[in-house]
């Protein structure tokens, strides 16, 4: 524990901390929770390969589930260095600054995920309600310019919390919860009245994520009264399969979402390693296990990924005969 009291912080500091009460273990800990970095960043970096290279795979569906490893790979990575800074080495010190540009990528991506997330969505309501209009609707260019304006919409709106925070007076010593930076969790420690950045940050969280929830739950309304009106019960269950993965992603992404919005907001008394275990839920979770889902349920995900390890096994096997030859 000498570690952690002779960290001291500068006005224009923070200290991150990864699992209060059990610093000892953060060796140990360490281990799994760098195992699931791996498996994000391998795995989302697999179906951003498989997609690009794979010809068949340039469908609007696939373009989508690009779109949303492409977010959880650029998630991972913002808070890749922090955690494990803090798990290895112990270094909690992170300057005002950069405390700053993290928090905005990790709102930016986290934003970018729930509006990805809608998007697939309407792809899903397309494809099973308007399956005639589905090829000449959610065209190359539509996509583009869908991509492009979630895009920019994250950036109008989070912009706002960025000015809003570089105005406020913080106090001396500035421990958060997690080992990255989170705004709820910023915004404790204020000379300020930090209702006013409070209610700033929940707008832009029920707007962003909720408008794109309620967008979803709506979809999946109409997906249902879709699905239930067709008479064979085989084409039914075809058609709710190719939600499954879908319905996956957005459970395993808001829930934790939005238990650890609550617990900043309105469960203050929540001990710190609850809002710390909920955080890392939240940011790991979704990275490891969409690319698992998708590879598992989709076919077509699948076929490619074995492909490729095939093309791969039998180009080693090749020039392991040849420098053999030569030999």
């Amino acid at each position: 524990m000498m570690i952690f009291n002779n960290t001291t912080s500068s006005p224009s500091t923070f200290l991150l901390t990864a699992f209060p009460g059990l610093e000892l273990a953060h060796v140990w800990i360490s281990i799994p929770v760098c195992c699931l970095y791996i498996i994000a960043v391998w795995g989302n970096s697999l179906i951003l390969f498989v997609i690009s290279v794979e010809q068949r795979l340039h469908k609007p569906m696939y373009y989508f589930l690009f779109m949303l490893s492409a977010a959880d790979l650029c998630l991972t990575i913002t808070t890749l260095p922090t955690v494990l800074g803090v798990l290895w080495f112990h270094a909690r010190e992170i300057s005002l600054k950069a405390c700053l540009i993290q928090m905005f990528f990790v709102h930016a991506f986290s934003f970018l995920e729930s509006s990805v997330l809608a998007v697939m969505a309407f792809d899903r309501f397309m494809a099973i309600c308007n399956p005639l209009k589905y090829a000449t609707v959610l065209k190359d260019r539509m996509i583009m310019v869908i991509g492009l304006f979630i895009c920019v919409r994250q950036l109008i709106f989070i912009f706002p919390m960025l000015l809003a925070l570089k105005s406020v007076s913080f106090q001396e010593r500035k421990e958060l919860s997690h080992p990255f930076c989170y705004h709820p969790d910023i915004i404790r420690d204020t000379y300020s009245n930090p209702w006013i950045n409070s209610f700033l940050g929940l707008f832009l969280q029920l707007y962003m994520t909720g408008t794109d929830l309620l967008f979803i739950l709506v979809s999946y309304v109409l997906i249902i009264r879709a699905v239930l009106s067709i008479v064979a019960p085989k084409k039914q269950k075809k058609a709710l399969n190719t939600c499954v993965c879908h319905i996956c992603a957005v459970t395993i992404f808001y829930v934790p979402m939005i238990s650890l919005s609550f617990t900043h907001r309105l469960l203050s008394s929540t001990p710190r390693v609850i809002c710390s275990i909920l955080a890392n839920v939240y940011l790991i979770l979704p990275p490891v296990l969409n690319p698992i889902i998708y590879s598992l349920k989709t076919r077509a995900i699948r076929q490619a990924m074995l492909q490729l390890f095939q093309t791969k096994g039998s180009w080693s096997r090749n020039v392991r005969g040849l420098r053999e030859s030569w030999d």
